[in-house]
């Protein structure tokens, strides 16, 4: 009798520990729907800039001055300045890799189609959302190999 009472209790135990564990992942799944929602929305509103561009731990934000930044609810982002246009892809979505080097569940992907030699091949990657405001959208990539890490930040004009 007293080896069934021990076999349920922890019978019991491990049902509360593993329906505990799913409800978190429940809500962080809810969490990072509700922030790709919310980015969506918001990044279409209005015209950005590249307030801070840090690539492996070099300030390149002066290769972007000048431009603006304006993103379309069909996945269309452009560039402009005085002296050009670019037009490339942007989307936000969950993470759907398994890969556990980022704390972030949510990934702003951006895809400029110009020569590795221009400065916008830098941008195009799929970034780690770190945060986000109405005028700010903060974003992050860990290099494969190398592990170095690039940030991003987009500030509404």
């Amino acid at each position: 009798m007293k080896k069934k009472l021990v076999f349920l209790l922890a019978g019991i135990t491990a049902i509360l520990f593993i329906s505990a564990c799913s409800n978190d992942e429940d809500d962080n799944d809810m969490d990072a729907v509700q922030t790709v929602s919310d980015i969506q929305t918001n990044i279409v509103s209005g015209d950005w800039m590249i307030s801070s561009y840090v690539d492996s731990g070099v300030d390149e934000t002066s290769d972007y001055a000048g431009y603006t930044f304006t993103f379309n609810n069909d996945g269309v982002v452009s560039a402009s300045s005085t002296a050009e246009m670019l037009t490339g892809a942007w989307s936000v979505e969950m993470d759907s890799s398994m890969d556990d080097s980022s704390d972030s569940n949510v990934d702003f992907t951006l895809f400029f189609g110009v020569p590795d030699t221009h400065d916008f091949d830098e941008l195009s990657d799929d970034w780690d959302v770190v945060s986000y405001t109405s005028t700010m959208l903060s974003l992050r990539d860990v290099s494969g190999g190398s592990g170095e890490v690039d940030t991003l930040v987009f500030t509404r004009k």
